[in-house]
């Protein structure tokens, strides 16, 4: 009777029916249920914890798994659906993953692209090239997205180091694709600025009349960058900055000393392009400037063996020497307002072909301000801005773009409506609008958007042109202006660069890296299709909007123009090394001999033997000189071969290797704190 009564008792198992297949109970929601979970287990919670983690890890490491695959919301999806399904869980065979559950992921991207075709035949759409180097294989790589307002989707991968350098070739590449897209879709191309592409860009527009070729804006931006880096007071700075982040990411012990001063942030930060991570770098230093200070004077560094090594001691120098920090400050202002029309270009779900135009006005404006309107002092890099600017980012759509965002049309009137910009909106409107009579719809109906009648007029649309993505903007208030209105939401909606590629090569490699059958072939095509689109749609899901409000950001926050560029004395050097104290940084560099040359330059080797004494100077052919002398001069001869090293081009790939080793290094789809990197 017993026994019979304990059997009633006794829970019966988890019975697993059709409908278990349609529910899926969340995470959360499950251990809410399970209040006497702590009574069952107790304190083997967390061995059974422990132990479960270290069985995942472990196949992490067999399997050779990036850690940041840890951070991927399937992982933890993954993990929830094996916990609720229980015990006795069959995993899914070799076969199983690549071929029926491969297929049925391609499965179902293909309905996403039909989600994605959609937007471009309403709202047209941009074909982005994004090309690479895979420097092991050898080949030249060119991946292929279509970009809309409903984010970019990969279409393919291609293998190009037979076209790259034959413009035809690169055209009917281009042209197949515009073909597999849909000419009446596709509003722009966007490519690298090579010339190749150039050539091959013309060729594109002279055959399809109804589409524009566009150079990658960030491409461009990024070459500015490049070219304000070869200022010698630039180029002095970043090699300083380069040198020093190479030592000290180069010694375990030395990254934590940093940190510890810096409140655990690091100086290296990644950015969209190889000059932008530089510069942002630099930022770094600059804003670290006194933790770095505190760190080369401070009981720690002079204990330790870094004050005693050769690095050491140039690293030391550097970051008391007030002439370096002055040129970090000169490079940062006239850096800083491109790094932020960058980060602007880079938007995903607001697209800034709005903004691009009055972003680089404010740029130069913001750069000129921040040096008193001292014209010598940033004539050098405006001449760089505008070679870039003049032949390869200044585009008819980015002028139909400024003449259309509402945010700028009504606070600059006169601006909008200057030649070169009503010259740049006519164009779009002839190419991109095929029909003459809808064109004279369009004509007719700027003077509505013009005066601000019908609903461009109402208080709504009125409030909203600041707070509303452009292209949002005329959806919700142009329907009194129905043709213009298409017209509008097709130019805004544009991307500007062709950066939206998720940036991990690793499977494109392999996509390309030597001949399979063709069943292996289709299967890795599908990983890829897969995987690309994926990390798409989780950038586009995740990535914050860009507020419009940001073109301010360029001139009001810069934070560059908080500082006065002096002539003998950098920006704070009258700031004091502890409060309460009236000791200064000048007075701590002046102690160390930061501001003495490091080396004896010719300029300084004449200036020092014309205020030695008489007696003491060397002159040829009378007899040897004194032994002080004799040193001082072998030193001089020393230096000299140093400096010519020095002066070797910041644009060398082994100058920017920690550079772009850590940006390879860094799943791009993924944000990461400074802690993480």
């Amino acid at each position: 009777m017993n026994s019979k009564s304990s059997q009633q008792l006794r829970k019966k198992p988890k019975v697993k029916g059709p409908m278990d297949f349609f529910v899926t109970t969340h995470s959360e929601n499950v251990l809410k249920g399970r209040k006497d979970r702590k009574d069952i287990f107790g304190a083997c919670e967390k061995q059974l914890r422990d132990k479960t983690c270290k069985a995942i890890a472990k196949w992490f490491f067999d399997a050779g798994i990036p850690f940041y695959a840890a951070t991927y919301d399937s992982f933890k999806g993954m993990l929830d659906a094996v916990a609720q399904y229980g015990m006795g869980f069959k995993p899914p065979s070799m076969h199983e993953l690549r071929v029926p559950l491969l297929k049925s992921e391609v499965e179902e991207i293909d309905k996403l692209k039909e989600e994605h075709k959609k937007e471009w035949a309403t709202k047209g759409c941009s074909i982005m090239s994004d090309g690479w180097r895979d420097s092991i294989a050898s080949k030249d790589i060119v991946n292929f997205l279509v970009n809309s307002p409903k984010g970019s989707f990969f279409i393919k991968s291609m293998d190009v180091s037979n076209v790259v350098k034959d413009a035809d070739l690169l055209f009917h590449m281009l042209d197949d694709m515009v073909e597999e897209v849909g000419e009446q879709n596709v509003i722009q191309v966007v490519t690298d600025n090579a010339s190749n592409y150039v050539k091959a860009g013309r060729l594109l527009e002279a055959k399809r009349q109804h589409l524009y070729w566009t150079p990658c804006a960030a491409h461009c931006l990024d070459l500015m960058l490049e070219d304000i880096g070869k200022i010698p007071k630039v180029k002095n700075a970043l090699k300083k900055c380069i040198f020093m982040n190479g030592y000290i990411y180069n010694h375990i012990s030395l990254v934590n000393l940093m940190r510890k001063f810096t409140n655990q942030r690091n100086l290296h930060r990644p950015a969209v392009t190889r000059f932008a991570t530089s510069f942002i770098t630099l930022a770094q230093f600059h804003k670290q400037k006194s933790n770095l200070r505190k760190m080369v004077t401070s009981q720690e560094w002079n204990t330790s063996k870094w004050s005693k090594d050769v690095g050491g001691k140039k690293i030391a120098t550097y970051f008391l020497q007030d002439t370096f920090w002055r040129n970090v400050l000169y490079a940062l202002k006239l850096t800083g307002p491109l790094v932020k029309v960058l980060r602007i270009v880079d938007g995903e779900k607001k697209p800034p072909m709005g903004y691009i135009y009055e972003a680089m006005d404010r740029a130069k404006e913001t750069i000129s301000k921040s040096f008193g309107m001292k014209e010598e002092e940033y004539k050098e890099a405006f001449e760089f801005i505008d070679k870039r600017w003049n032949c390869q980012l200044h585009r008819p759509l980015h002028a139909a773009g400024y003449y259309l965002n509402p945010e700028i049309h009504y606070d600059n009137v006169e601006n909008v409506e200057c030649e070169e910009v009503m010259l740049g909106l006519y164009d779009c409107i002839g190419r991109i609008v095929p029909d003459v009579e809808t064109q004279e719809k369009i004509l007719l109906e700027l003077d509505s958007f013009k005066n601000a009648t019908g609903l461009f007029g109402h208080y709504m649309a009125i409030r909203q042109r600041k707070t509303k993505s452009p292209a949002d903007w005329w959806s919700s208030y142009g329907s009194s202006t129905p043709d213009l209105k298409n017209f509008a939401i097709k130019v805004l909606s544009l991307t500007c660069s062709a950066t939206g590629c998720e940036r991990n090569w690793g499977v494109f490699q392999q996509l390309h890296s030597k001949k399979r059958n063709r069943l292996a072939q289709s299967r890795l095509n599908d990983m890829v299709y897969v995987k690309a689109n994926r990390a798409l749609e989780r950038r586009y899901k995740r990535k914050d909007t860009i507020d419009p409000v940001l073109l301010r950001e360029i001139d009001e926050n810069n934070e560059w123009l908080l500082g006065r560029m002096e002539e003998n004395s950098s920006d704070d050097e009258g700031d004091l090394v502890f409060e309460g104290d009236d000791l200064t940084w000048a007075s701590v560099s002046r102690a160390a001999g930061a501001n003495d040359p490091i080396y004896g330059t010719r300029g300084a080797t004449r200036v020092a033997r014309e205020s030695m004494p008489s007696s003491s100077r060397v002159d040829k052919g009378k007899g040897p000189a004194t032994t002080s002398t004799s040193k001082f001069s072998r030193r001089v001869e020393i230096v000299d071969d140093d400096e010519e090293d020095e002066e070797e081009d910041i644009g060398e790939d082994g100058d920017y290797l920690d550079d772009e080793d850590e940006y390879d290094a860094i799943d791009d789809d993924e944000d990461y704190d400074d802690d993480e990197l």
